[in-house]
């Protein structure tokens, strides 16, 4: 079984200072820390993946198309540092709208990742910066890590591998 890394995308992997969503490659920048985590994560055997709530799609603010040019973006930045996300997961529904099923807190993008990549929970991480990110985290049995919007995550990485959390 694999042990993996799951992190929420807005004010986690990039900041959201000034911007309610991020759908605009000019407006996505990487945390301070996020480089360097990923990367020492990766080495140390954790698959990473990315389980993020993109609710300005249902609202008609920005299309699928939008953050999959983001993400590509974020990918080709963390593949000139050596770094490789397994999956990046994300809901496109707004409770606002209609109601589903993936939208954190549901555990459902997570409880996805954990049966395709056969993940370990016990040994499994998710790093984000609201109450629903824990939740989800909680409810697929994965020990959450609240950190505040934009925080540098590197003493939450050097803690995770010294298995001290």
């Amino acid at each position: 079984m694999q042990k993996a890394i799951f992190l929420d995308r807005d004010g986690v992997i990039n900041s959201d200072v000034g911007h309610y969503y991020i759908y605009k490659v000019e407006d996505f920048k990487i945390n301070k820390g996020v480089l360097n985590s990923l990367k020492q994560f990766q080495e140390a055997g954790y698959k990473l993946f990315i389980i993020s709530n993109q609710g300005g799609v249902a609202k008609g603010i920005y299309s699928c198309e939008d953050v999959d040019k983001v993400h590509a973006h974020l990918e080709a930045k963390l593949k000139e540092n050596h770094i490789c996300l397994q999956e990046i997961y994300y809901c496109p529904h707004h409770d606002s709208i209609t109601s589903c099923e993936c939208r954190k807190p549901s555990p459902y993008m997570i409880n996805q990742a954990i049966e395709k990549y056969d993940i370990d929970i016990n040994r499994s991480y998710m790093i984000g910066d609201s109450k629903r990110d824990i939740e989800a985290a909680e409810a697929a049995g994965v020990k959450g890590i609240k950190i505040e919007a934009n925080e540098d995550i590197t003493v939450y990485c050097d803690k995770i591998l010294k298995g001290e959390i």
